[in-house]
C-alpha cells in the first residue's frame, strides 16, 4: 500500500493567487457575473469593458484567455465553486489555496466509483495527523481548466471537499468578488 503525505490548510493564500479588492488599482469596473467574460486588461493593468464587441456580452474561454468559475458562496471567507469530476459529475468544492492536495468526501468517491490506490497520513489545518484512503481521479475540470490523473484524499462525509494546489498549481488564479479566474501557465 502506497503512503502519500499532504498538508491541508484552510483559507491560506499561495503566491500565485491575486486577490483584487475595490480601489486597489487592479480593477476599473467590478467583476460582476454578467460582465466577467468580455473585457481586456490594458498595459497599465486597467480593465476595459468590451461588451459591445462580444456576442451577447460573453466570450469563449479560448477567446478570453482564461477559464472562469462563478463563486457560488463563501464558506468562512473561502470561495466555493463547481468542479466536474471524470467528465460527468459536478460537486461544490472549497478553493483552498493553502491545501497541497485535493480532498473529496466518501460519498463523492462512491458516486464517482473512485478506485482506492492506498492510504496516507495527512496533517490538517488544526495540526491533527490523520490517516485517510487515497483514490485516483481521472480528471477534474473547472470551465475547461482540466487536470488529469490525480490522487485525492478521501475524508468522511462530515468534511467539505477541498480543491487544493495539486489542481490550482497548474494555473495562475485570481480570486475576484464573484468569480475565480484560472490562467494557463
Amino acid at each position: 500500500m502506497r503512503v502519500f503525505t499532504r498538508l491541508f490548510a484552510i483559507a491560506g493564500f499561495a503566491a500565485a493567487v491575486t486577490i483584487s479588492a475595490p480601489g486597489d488599482g487592479n480593477v476599473i469596473t467590478p467583476a460582476l457575473a454578467q460582465d466577467d467574460a468580455c473585457y481586456m486588461v490594458n498595459s497599465s493593468g486597467k480593465r476595459v469593458n468590451l461588451g459591445k464587441l462580444c456576442r451577447g456580452g460573453t466570450a469563449q474561454p479560448a477567446a478570453r484567455g482564461y477559464f472562469l468559475a462563478r463563486i457560488k458562496r463563501l464558506d468562512g471567507g473561502t470561495p466555493v465553486i463547481d468542479v466536474t469530476f471524470n467528465g460527468n459529475r459536478t460537486y461544490e468544492m472549497l478553493v483552498d489555496t493553502g491545501a497541497s492536495g485535493t480532498l473529496i468526501t466518501r460519498s463523492m468517491a462512491q458516486a464517482l466509483n473512485i478506485p482506492i490506490v492506498g492510504a496516507g497520513r495527512f496533517t490538517m489545518a488544526d495540526g491533527r495527523n490523520i490517516i485517510m484512503p487515497v483514490g485516483r481521479i481521472t480528471s477534474m475540470t473547472v470551465d475547461g481548466a482540466t487536470v488529469r490523473n490525480l490522487n485525492v484524499a478521501i475524508a468522511n462525509d462530515s468534511a467539505d471537499g477541498l480543491l487544493g494546489s495539486d489542481f490550482l498549481g497548474n494555473y495562475d488564479i485570481k480570486i475576484r468578488r464573484d468569480v475565480v479566474e484560472f490562467y494557463p501557465r
